[in-house]
């Protein structure tokens, strides 16, 4: 990888970080039910950028149990994306029909999770970070959130695709066993093929955001937080 990559990476794994922490800092209510030991929304149906998956997969390299357990999960039934978030604003700016999805939430475990607890919390992709509830997901069998916290999880999504266009989505198993190879994580994102395995998707960069008129006006603070390192900063 040459400096000038190597510089891009960087900024882009900083922006990223920035992300993590604004939504940590001043989106995620106090009041969760969410806590340690609380795995039930741990499934194989958790999706993330290439971007994401590098620190992850730097982090389990040369583990066996992991490779076991991303090896064991490749043979089971997991969500596999056909659209990623910004294909899916656009269709809906289109007013176009999405295509169909197979996801079942009793999909489960995580291959990451061990004794009911996520084994890279650090270092978790959004996806994991945003699926937060109000009330106890085990009493009631379904996690709870407001409107508007979804549909800032859906403007968190978009940056952070947008972020690694150029890079891939998909499933976090397949996304890992991808970048089981050192090259691939090194120089990515152009070490990707242009025919991509199956279960991964080409990124999008951002062309509209996904937020109701109702909730405009209320995004707007978040949006300019965001913005003080805007993502193009990273291309």
């Amino acid at each position: 990888m040459n400096t000038s990559q190597e510089k891009i990476k960087k900024i882009k794994l900083a922006l990223l970080d920035h992300i993590y922490r604004i939504y940590e800092e001043d989106i995620v209510p106090d009041d969760t039910a969410c806590k340690r030991g609380c795995a039930l929304c741990c499934t194989r149906n958790v999706t993330l950028t290439g971007l994401e998956a590098l620190r992850i997969a730097e982090h389990i390299r040369g583990k066996p149990e992991y490779r076991a357990a991303l090896r064991n999960a490749a043979e089971k039934k997991r969500f596999r994306p056909v659209c990623t978030f910004n294909q899916i604003a656009e269709i809906c700016m289109r007013g176009g029909d999405f295509p169909e999805e197979e996801i079942d939430p009793a999909w489960t475990p995580c291959p990451l999770l061990k004794n009911a607890e996520c084994s890279i919390y650090p270092i978790r992709p959004f996806g994991c970070r945003c699926m937060i509830s109000m009330h106890s997901c085990a009493e009631n069998d379904y996690a709870e959130m407001s409107e508007f916290t979804a549909t800032i999880n859906d403007v968190f999504l978009q940056y952070i695709e947008h972020i690694d266009a150029g890079g891939c989505f998909g499933n976090l198993t397949d996304m890992l066993l991808f970048l089981e190879d050192e090259n691939r994580t090194a120089d990515y994102p152009r070490s990707i093929p242009e025919e991509l395995p199956e279960g991964l998707i080409p990124n999008h960069p951002l062309k509209v955001l996904m937020v109701p008129p109702e909730f405009r006006g209320k995004i707007r603070p978040v949006l300019q937080k965001l913005e003080k390192n805007a993502p193009d900063n990273a291309h």
